[in-house]
């Protein structure tokens, strides 16, 4: 097949470069806004005819979340209006798309895991720019494969654990919220289950996908800090209104993994595990 990445700079479009060698049955075509404005529709239907793709993952999105409440405009235009394009033009192809999406598609005042059937609630611009795009892509291209994820990181680009890392290093003490619950996700696992997706034949719907186990910020940046060796810096628990900020984020936003693990018989990492192979790599 020919398979188009979008967003091939970013954590995820990274991680999905590092795996196309051990997926030489394909050929890539691998993009970002120099090599591919996919807010220009004549552009996206022109290459995705021109190169014959067969597939989409579109890895690209305005993901700077507070930010956000105050730019609706480009946020909208990148994570609502730009994956109805692609969308719009690998449907002409009779081809799959499978767009990333995210937890923030939800308020987070569940108690137990989101299933894909649950209502999407979102309580920011970008969980509602995101919903606004899963239902886009699915209006114009019939096999569409959503996957909502959560707390992204990788060694690649800006990210919490870096983040964590490096003001665990400057500072004696920190503060970090602990009443925000959920799990984090290595893009690199993110990207083997695409891989596991496309490798089976994609399976139209939305999916929940981000690591195994359930855990607190303040939690996980207790076991970035144990696992990097940092021991200088006293990690402190917030509660959310200790630390405003412009967007609202859920407070239990644990996604249940069952669908995607049983359709493409998945296996999913737990967290802890994945966050030690990532620092390694650091």
């Amino acid at each position: 097949m020919n398979i188009l990445i979008t967003g091939c700079n970013g954590q995820l479009g990274n991680e999905m470069q590092l795996l196309e060698k051990d997926n030489p049955q394909h050929n890539y075509f691998n993009t970002d806004v120099a090599e591919l404005d996919i807010t220009d529709q004549v552009a996206i239907e022109a290459f995705v005819l021109n190169n014959e793709i067969d597939g989409i993952v579109n890895c690209a999105a305005y993901t700077a979340v507070d930010k956000a409440e105050d730019d609706k405009e480009l946020c909208t235009t990148l994570n609502t209006v730009a994956p109805a394009y692609l969308a719009g033009a690998i449907e002409k192809r009779g081809g799959w798309i499978i767009q990333i999406s995210t937890d923030y598609v939800f308020n987070g005042t569940k108690h137990t895991p989101y299933v894909e059937t649950d209502t999407p609630c979102p309580d920011s611009v970008y969980g509602s720019t995101k919903l606004a795009g899963e239902l886009g892509v699915q209006k114009f291209c019939q096999k569409t494969m959503i996957i909502r994820t959560a707390w992204l990181y990788s060694t690649f680009g800006n990210n919490f654990v870096k983040t964590m890392i490096r003001l665990g290093k400057e500072k004696p003490e920190l503060g970090v919220i602990f009443d925000q619950i959920g799990t984090p996700t290595y893009a690199r696992d993110l990207a083997v289950a695409i891989f596991a997706a496309i490798n089976k034949g994609i399976v139209p719907g939305v999916y929940h996908y981000s690591n195994e186990g359930v855990i607190s910020w303040y939690d996980f940046t207790k076991a970035i800090h144990r696992i990097a060796g940092i021991t200088t810096c006293h990690v402190r628990p917030l509660h959310t209104e200790e630390y405003p900020t412009p967007a609202n984020r859920p407070h239990y936003s644990v996604l249940d993994k069952t669908k995607i693990k049983q359709t493409y018989g998945i296996e999913v990492p737990y967290w802890e595990e994945s966050l030690a192979e990532c620092i390694a790599k650091l």
